[in-house]
């Protein structure tokens, strides 16, 4: 297999949610959603769906993780803990995750989730079932097993691509000449075939063709100044604090030494000090 890839054929999906139980349950991430207010809706994607369903007239869109080619939010990873594998998949290594979330802002289809209620917080997003396949345990990701309609299958991205296309040459009235994916910003291992377009279920309107390290390299570009910024913001905030210190101890000083001495403390003595 040259690599790991889900074609999802939208006109197939009947949104019964059986591939969404099945990633909940495989990659035990509890079976009720309870997001945060401003993290939508509990059918949205969040840090204990990894995939969901949206939904656009009488169609059933699949959304998860893309796995691009190219990945912005890996390159974007200042220690390396979402990482490209040799099959393809976007992996991740939370034991060295620093939640700083930069992968979120270089995601292009803003796929990644954050744990907001945990005390310890990580990236969450599909994983494609990586290790569970790669250590035996799985033969293909949990969702596309579970599909009892075989709208989202597993593959190869070579064949898929070849069978969406296949799909789309014998029946040219039922799907719209596309497979999302293909080239979308340099390639992604995760495929759709649609009679609808995949804007009106969330898909970007407006992608580049090219791959998007740009958008990471303008994200950690940021961290140098951002960090010598912060730093300077805080030895002012300390110089200003211990100086307040030490004139209200000298004015406590003077006073304590009688009227005369306190007399002495002046507004021109404190800016001299």
């Amino acid at each position: 297999m040259s690599s790991f890839a889900i074609l999802t054929d939208v006109t197939k999906c009947t949104g019964c949610e059986e591939c969404v139980l099945a990633c909940k349950v495989t990659n035990e991430t509890g079976l009720r959603d309870t997001p945060r207010k401003w993290q939508g809706a509990a059918t949205d994607l969040s840090s204990t769906r990894w995939t969901t369903i949206a939904r656009t007239g009488n169609r059933h869109v699949r959304v998860h993780c893309r796995h691009c080619l190219e990945p912005g939010c890996a390159a974007a990873c200042p220690v390396g803990a979402l990482h490209t594998t040799d099959e393809g998949v976007v992996a991740y290594d939370p034991s060295i995750c620093l939640g700083c979330r930069y992968c979120m802002v270089a995601c292009p289809f803003r796929m990644t989730r954050y744990e907001w209620g945990s005390a310890n917080p990580r990236v969450r997003k599909c994983i494609l079932c990586y290790e569970k396949i790669t250590g035996g345990e799985l033969k293909q990701p949990a969702c596309t097993a579970a599909c009892p309609e075989g709208a989202t299958i597993f593959g190869a991205r070579d064949d898929l691509l070849a069978e969406a296309r296949r799909r789309i040459g014998d029946d040219p009235n039922r799907y719209i000449d596309h497979v999302w994916g293909e080239h979308e910003v340099g390639g992604t291992s995760v495929l759709y075939i649609s009679d609808v377009d995949l804007v009106q279920a969330g898909w970007p309107s407006q992608l580049p063709r090219d791959a998007v390290p740009e958008l990471a390299d303008m994200v950690l570009h940021t961290v140098p100044t951002t960090f010598v910024s912060v730093g300077m913001a805080m030895a002012g905030i300390h110089w200003v604090i211990k100086r307040r210190q030490k004139l209200a101890a000298e004015a406590a000083a003077a006073t304590a030494a009688g009227p005369a001495a306190a007399e002495t403390v002046t507004p021109g003595d404190e800016e001299q000090s």
